[in-house]
């Protein structure tokens, strides 16, 4: 069953469980998409990935409500943001200034503050997608792109979304409840499949 909670148009949280297991550490094989303004990030098709880790750090982000912050961001262009993140842990290169900091010290603030999203630690995002969320005051900062492979090309795969911090970690408590609802129930019927033969 594909569960999608959210608004595909503006920020939802889609995903399907194609098997449950009972190791909570993997909960299940499936699919975890997020949609920001119309786009999807993350591979959609049945079987992509485990979903454990994808399950968990939505329930992180619940957890750390409100402590995303990194405030000397908040007022620099989404994609000079995506561009510093991907240069800065991904690029061999690694440029000398990330907003009048060293790249250690810009990619411990952003560890620290679990402002990463996904990629999550599942294969989820095995397309490429790379999600980050600042909580900003009473709303939520998400800046989405896709990763390339010069930072000249990032620009144009950037997608961000300013979201009322209410609904945002609204889609995420529903998304969680509806996922571990369905683990559940999932791995209920496939104890009892196997009790059986």
């Amino acid at each position: 069953m594909v569960a999608v909670v959210g608004d595909r148009t503006s920020f939802a949280i889609e995903s399907a469980i194609t098997q449950a297991f009972p190791n909570i550490a993997q909960r299940a094989l499936g699919y975890f998409v997020i949609h920001i303004r119309g786009k999807a990030y993350g591979v959609q098709k049945p079987g992509a990935s485990m979903l454990g880790c994808s399950f968990e750090a939505v329930n992180d982000r619940l957890r750390r409500r409100g402590t995303h912050q990194v405030p000397f961001l908040s007022t620099i262009d989404a994609p000079l943001i995506a561009e510093a993140y991907l240069d800065a842990w991904y690029r061999q290169t690694a440029r000398v200034d990330y907003f009048g900091l060293p790249a250690a010290d810009f990619t411990e603030i952003l560890h620290g503050n679990a402002i990463v999203w996904a990629p999550d630690g599942d294969e989820s995002f095995d397309d490429g997608s790379h999600i980050l969320q600042f909580d900003v005051g009473h709303q939520v900062r998400l800046i989405a792109s896709a990763h390339a492979e010069s930072p000249e090309d990032v620009g144009g795969t950037v997608v961000e979304k300013w979201l009322d911090d209410e609904v945002f970690y609204s889609v995420l408590s529903r998304w969680s409840e509806q996922f571990a609802a369905e683990w559940a129930n999932k791995s209920n019927e496939n104890s009892a499949s196997s009790v059986s033969n």
